[in-house]
């Protein structure tokens, strides 16, 4: 079993390295999409990522409830969380308590019989925000990173599609 952490920028190469990490592991694999289709936009990057990624994968389409969804696909295939700040995002919009939903992400992932595969963005590297609602979100992506890559096995920073292993 592997717990493994990608992050990276905005179009860095993140979810393609993932998704060649999930597909090294036996079984099947699990795609756990946290994004939702809310506009054209993200429709139409959401059928990049599927044409992409092709029709092997199982596909799940998970906004806010992750533990759950990991409890409920342990035992196959590897799982690839794409993205974890999608996910951070809903939850702040859905004013749920995400520390606390990170924290029991964080004390799930050690308990995983299968591996799981996460993506999340770097978003602390640039300027500090003009407004509240964004340096909350950038405060609380930076707390989750830090608490999701102390429940890693691995961590990678990906750059221009290069990986570099953190941990």
């Amino acid at each position: 079993m592997a717990v493994i952490l990608i992050t990276g920028g905005a179009r860095s190469g993140k979810s393609r390295r993932a998704e060649l990490r999930a597909r090294s592991f036996p079984g099947q694999p699990v795609y756990v999409a946290t994004a939702e289709a809310l506009d054209a936009e993200m429709d139409e990057r959401i059928a990049r990522h599927r044409a992409r990624r092709g029709s092997d994968w199982i596909e799940r389409e998970v906004p806010l409830d992750l533990v759950e969804a990991l409890a409920e696909t342990d035992g196959g295939g590897a799982r690839l969380v794409d993205c974890l700040t999608l996910w951070l995002s809903n939850l702040l919009h859905a004013e749920r308590d995400w520390s606390q939903e990170v924290a029991r992400l964080a004390t799930a992932l050690p308990r995983q019989r299968s591996p799981v595969i996460m993506v999340t963005n770097e978003v602390g590297l640039g300027i500090v925000p003009d407004n509240a609602l964004a340096r909350t979100f950038r405060d609380a992506a930076g707390l989750m990173n830090q608490s999701i890559a102390g429940a890693a096995d691995e961590v990678e920073f990906v750059v221009a599609g290069l990986p570099m292993k953190l941990k």
